[in-house]
């Protein structure tokens, strides 16, 4: 990208593959399967009590901190039909029910692949399983207000709050994310805000303010989670061939996830 092409000299990774992701996600008909990356069973993350969580591969953004770039590509992922995805959520149906846990789907981003999670979450609800979506809403648009019946609460990732920023952090505009949330609220859907904190990137504090602006309207919002910035997702990104920018950039201090905690909280925001 030339100057005069990024005037702002915003710094993102390449966005080729990103783009082709985003064109190829259009042209899956096969709704009933979908390309996985991987799962997990945690409590305590990824939404309330003991939860499954099903990674979707396939990214259309490419955030410089992401902790997974190898969920980027739907092609690496391993082709799962809904069946079988429900085989292994069923296992688990009593200790998400006695601890008040269920199914998140996640990525990459999941909404590369919405009917797909609509099927899965539809038979979650008949077998009662609480669902949960992790998205940074950049393709909320393509969930209808009938499908979003469907998830039970959203985590939703606010990369940043000025555009500028954004697009830097992303690749991305802010815009669609807003949306999202605004229709969330509009529906009154629950949700928990995600935002990463990197020092040097997503800190400043007009950066901070500007996400309490989206987020102090909304009164579905039941939390906001600062996560902190870290180093673990280094060595995947050597696999990716793409320059990783935060190589020298360090945790946030505790000072540091203070202040931005205060700052939230001070807004009226219930903040983690």
């Amino acid at each position: 990208m030339t100057s005069e092409e990024n005037p702002a000299g915003l710094v993102s990774p390449p966005m080729e593959i990103a783009d082709r992701e985003l064109a190829a996600s259009e042209d899956i008909r096969d709704h009933l399967s979908g390309s996985v990356h991987s799962w997990d069973l945690v409590t305590g993350a990824d939404g309330p009590g003991t939860r499954m969580t099903l990674f979707l591969a396939g990214c259309g953004m490419r955030c410089q901190y992401c902790q997974n770039p190898d969920t980027w590509k739907m092609r690496d992922g391993v082709r799962h039909t809904v069946d079988e995805v429900m085989e292994r959520v069923s296992r688990y149906t009593k200790i998400m029910q006695v601890t008040g846990g269920g199914l998140t789907i996640s990525g990459g981003e999941p909404l590369l692949q919405a009917k797909y999670v609509v099927n899965i979450f539809r038979r979650c609800h008949e077998l009662g399983i609480h669902t949960a979506l992790d998205t940074a809403g950049l393709l909320g648009a393509r969930l209808s207000d009938e499908e979003l019946e469907l998830v039970d609460l959203v985590l939703l990732d606010i990369k940043s709050g000025l555009p500028e920023t954004y697009t830097r952090v992303t690749g991305r505009p802010l815009q669609p994310t807003i949306d999202f949330a605004k229709r969330l609220h509009a529906l009154d859907r629950k949700v928990w805000v995600r935002f990463v904190l990197v020092p040097g990137l997503t800190d400043a504090v007009e950066n901070v303010e500007a996400i309490a602006d989206i987020v102090e309207p909304l009164t579905n919002v039941e939390r906001l989670e600062v996560l902190p910035f870290h180093q673990l997702g280094r060595d995947k990104w050597a696999a990716t061939g793409e320059p990783y920018l935060l190589g020298d950039t360090e945790r946030p201090t505790p000072e540091l996830i203070e202040r931005v905690k205060k700052q939230f909280s001070d807004r009226g925001i219930p903040v983690m």
